[in-house]
């Protein structure tokens, strides 16, 4: 039997950061964590409510899905957007 959202209590990751700059590299990262919770794509699509198609997309890079629903996804996965300002390249002039 799958897990619940409720069963899924995600271990300690803490401090963990991976600089996204694509969406297949965003893909990858919730690939991942998704295999690292055991949990198999129609597991995922149906603990977000969502198609699998989504989640099949959602891995691959796909970069036209609904950012709400990947949003919504990387929660219930126990990943975070985080927004900084980049330190190890300087601005692009304007």
């Amino acid at each position: 039997m799958p897990p619940t959202a409720q069963d899924l209590l995600i271990g300690n990751f803490a401090g963990t950061e991976t600089p996204i700059r694509s969406s297949v590299e965003l893909g990858a990262v919730i690939r991942e964590q998704r295999k690292r919770l055991a949990l198999k794509q129609l597991d995922l699509a149906g603990l977000g409510n969502t198609g699998n198609r989504f989640i099949v997309d959602l891995e691959n890079g796909k970069p036209t899905v609904q950012l709400q629903k990947v949003l919504d996804l990387m929660d219930l996965l126990g990943l975070e957007v985080v927004v900084r300002t980049k330190t190890s390249r300087s601005a692009p002039s304007l």
